[in-house]
């Protein structure tokens, strides 16, 4: 088929399934919605100055440190829009500050770190831009009908980036291949990378599956049965991505989502919530026993076609405990791949991150921004459980994403910058924040949805 054909086929398809999801109306969610959906589309596939191929320049300190000042400035517009929307809807920041205690002082340290950075505006640059992911999840979290409102956002992310990623590949392999610096060949798609391409098919899961099995929108289910063909097409197409992008972090996430999601339909746990938090710590003890005696992880590792001795990543983290500027308090804010440090580490290792979300997090700020994070999980978790008798499906969708976006930390660092991982794990952790401006009707089905 000649590629403009496929071009035509894969845009009317596109509209298509943007069309499927509108017929029976919207979900709740306002037309605010579409800035996160902009902001995770640039965060999943590629930056503005990437798409339109002014990112070709060298890979510099210079270039590295200060970015593309396009990319910037689209992200800061995004940024002061999702300002914008929530001072319109007039949060109450007060509730949003106390329940959230733990987010807020790891960016407040972030914020301290610039006194001992090597480069203070580039990390008082960077961790502006990652308050955007924050920004973001609350325009999200302050929808009448917040996690519908963000199933949608997963959706629609899939109708475009999946049919985009296939027609890349297939028919546009210069847009959708690429060679790892090994030279061995990386199907990317819309993604700069493969693991960011099994990243946009975790996403496309966790949104279709939660909308199938848990959405309290009735409607919502019976629009994905009842237009089976057409979303058929489309998990076809995440299979077939999967099955090119190899990546064995996005592999494990997905089977972890299958079995939160499998596991709270059984009748039992859905009439009494109590028994996720049984199976969440016998799993963990269950986990801990067999990996003693029997090294479960590794084998886990190997049937994902992986070293499980982990010899291209254990020698690389041993590397980077020995170098870390402070234990205690870390290099200053996403600011330790620079200078010296990132040109000995770029030649020896090929990469400019950890690979490994924890590890990055000591890295930059130490035991003390790690120990923030790792709060922030624990914290989120236990709101998950109280959150469990108010709106089960909703909790089950929050323990989804923080779960999985702790885990997949394990192989990649996505705890910064502008991070599709860090805003979906921000909206599984923070409560739904009230709205001073809701109308009364507003308010009944926003308290209803909670």
């Amino acid at each position: 088929m000649p590629p403009q054909i496929a071009t035509l086929l894969c845009v009317l398809f596109v509209l298509y399934l943007l069309w499927l999801d509108c017929e029976e109306g919207n979900d709740g969610s306002s037309s605010a919605l579409w800035v996160p959906w902009i902001w995770l589309f640039l965060a999943s596939s590629r930056y503005v100055s990437q798409w339109l191929d002014l990112a070709t320049p060298p890979v510099t300190l210079d270039v590295y440190l200060e970015g593309s000042p396009l990319d910037a400035a689209v992200f800061l517009i995004l940024i002061l829009c999702g300002i914008w929307i929530l001072v319109k809807r007039q949060v109450n920041w007060i509730d949003v500050l106390i329940n959230n205690y733990w987010l807020w002082l790891f960016f407040l340290f972030g914020l301290f770190s610039i006194a001992w950075s090597d480069y203070p505006l580039v990390s008082l640059k960077r961790l502006f831009k990652a308050s955007g992911n924050v920004v973001m999840a609350l325009v999200i979290l302050t929808e009448r009908r917040p996690f519908e409102a963000f199933s949608a956002v997963l959706r629609r992310l899939a109708f475009v980036l999946v049919p985009l990623s296939v027609l890349f590949i297939k028919y546009y392999p210069e847009l959708g291949r690429s060679y790892a610096w090994g030279g061995r060949l990386m199907y990317t798609g819309v993604a700069f990378q493969k693991n960011a391409l099994g990243m946009i098919c975790l996403l496309s899961v966790i949104g279709f599956f939660w909308s199938l099995l848990l959405g309290n929108d009735r409607k919502q289910r019976f629009k994905i049965t009842k237009h089976g063909l057409a979303y058929l097409a489309l998990f076809t197409m995440c299979a077939w991505l999967i099955y090119l992008a190899n990546s064995a972090t996005s592999l494990v996430c997905i089977a972890v989502v299958a079995a939160i999601f499998i596991f709270s339909r059984l009748p039992v746990i859905a009439r009494d919530p109590r028994w996720i938090t049984i199976g969440g710590a016998t799993t963990v003890v269950v986990f801990g026993i067999l990996e003693y005696m029997l090294d479960v992880s590794g084998g886990v590792i190997e049937m994902v076609g992986r070293d499980p001795s982990l010899t291209t990543r254990v020698p690389m983290w041993n590397k980077l405990i020995s170098m870390a500027v402070d234990p205690v308090l870390g290099a200053g804010y996403e600011i330790f791949w620079s200078g010296e440090r990132l040109a000995v580490l770029t030649k020896a290792y090929e990469v400019r991150q950890a690979h490994n979300g924890y590890l990055e997090l000591y890295l930059n700020l130490g035991l003390v921004g790690l120990g923030l994070v790792v709060g922030s999980i624990v914290s989120g978790l236990f709101k998950i459980g109280r959150y469990l008798e108010i709106n089960y499906a909703s909790a089950i969708l929050r323990l989804t994403l923080v779960v999985v976006c702790s885990l997949y930390n394990w192989t990649e660092a996505t705890f910064s910058g502008v991070s599709c991982m860090w805003t979906i794990f921000l909206v599984g952790y923070i409560d739904p924040p009230d709205r001073t401006t809701a109308s009364d009707d507003d308010s009944f089905e926003a308290e209803g949805d909670r």
